[in-house]
């Protein structure tokens, strides 16, 4: 019996089932996929590259690095940073619409919904953030080395995880989706600003770099 309890914590099929509506929710609404990028895309194309062009030594903290390499993994962090938290949008959502309700009383394991749900949205914010790397790349970024960029899809996974897991918690503590978009906006904007992601930290004014910090 203990053994077949053990099974259940973790159950499959609810967590494919999960993930699978979450992809399919975000694949099928194809104005959500294209402007999911649009603001990356807008950062690097109207900061990254005009800027790219400025000497490097005219920037402190860039002595020898082109400003596009700088940005490019700001802004792959910006979109797992995006993605992640508003993933929990979609618990507002079926909250509204009565299935949530539904999910939670079906004779499933509630961990198993919550990790569907969790992997759905890592999964989708992954192939954004991915998209967004191979667009770097064609406007001229360069990866260090192959093992620096598979790294990178490491620390990428636990970011994203990180940043989904904080966006559904937020989630299940409101009750509406305005609220819930309100709040994430007053979050994420200036965890982004302020995260040395579009100018270095040595550039900043003292006061700045430690709130920075």
């Amino acid at each position: 019996m203990r053994a077949i309890g053990a099974r259940r914590i973790i159950d499959p099929l609810p967590i494919y089932t999960m993930w699978l509506r979450e992809m399919k929710r975000f694949l099928r609404v194809k104005a959500r996929v294209v402007g999911s990028l649009l603001m990356p895309l807008f950062f690097l194309a109207f900061l990254g590259l005009p800027m790219s062009f400025m000497p490097a030594r005219q920037i402190p903290g860039l002595e020898g690095i082109g400003y596009l390499d700088f940005l490019a993994p700001g802004i792959v962090g910006m979109t797992l940073l995006f993605a992640g938290t508003m993933s929990g949008a979609s618990v507002i959502w079926d909250k509204e619409f009565g299935f949530l309700k539904e999910v939670l009383v079906a004779p499933v394991n509630r961990f198993s919904v919550i990790l569907g749900r969790s992997l759905g949205g890592m999964t989708t914010a992954i192939i954004q953030a991915l998209v967004i790397v191979g667009i770097a790349v064609a406007m001229g970024v360069k990866l260090s080395s192959v093992s620096g960029f598979f790294l990178a899809i490491v620390i990428m996974i636990l970011t994203c995880a990180a940043f989904t897991g904080f966006g559904l918690i937020i989630a299940t503590k409101l009750g509406n989706l305005e609220g819930f978009m309100a709040i994430m906006n007053l979050i994420v904007f200036p965890i982004f600003f302020l995260s040395g992601a579009l100018f270095p930290i040595q550039s900043m004014p003292s006061w700045l770099r430690y709130i920075m910090y």
